[in-house]
């Protein structure tokens, strides 16, 4: 077997070696139409438990929730490292226990 077959090229010889193209596509296109890495994209997640957002309230990367009062629901989000988890809540007495037993360290924001 010749040098083309196991990858080798003599210089001058004008056989270049088998490269594998890229895996990814978005590398051989300009910047500016490339996409962000999905770790870059923080997506919103829908949370239909109460019992659901009060673990995820109290896991490590929690940083903050924002509480949304609107004339016929609450809303309530939580900031995590990757997402945006909101729960939203239609019983006004259901949201006020809900507010009063968020974790004690978390940074709570009252939004109008």
């Amino acid at each position: 077997m010749g040098p083309a077959f196991r990858g080798e090229a003599r210089k001058g010889s004008g056989v270049r070696p088998w490269s594998p193209r890229p895996v990814d596509a978005d590398v051989c296109l300009p910047r500016r139409y490339r996409r962000a890495p999905s770790a870059l994209i923080t997506m919103p997640r829908k949370i239909e438990e109460i019992k659901d957002f009060l673990l995820t309230a109290r896991r490590k990367d929690a940083k903050s929730v924002k509480i949304k009062k609107n004339k016929d629901n609450v809303k309530f989000k939580v900031r995590c490292s990757r997402y945006l988890y909101t729960l939203v809540i239609t019983d006004k007495e259901k949201a006020e226990k809900l507010k009063q037993s968020l974790p004690p360290g978390l940074a709570v924001k009252e939004l109008k």
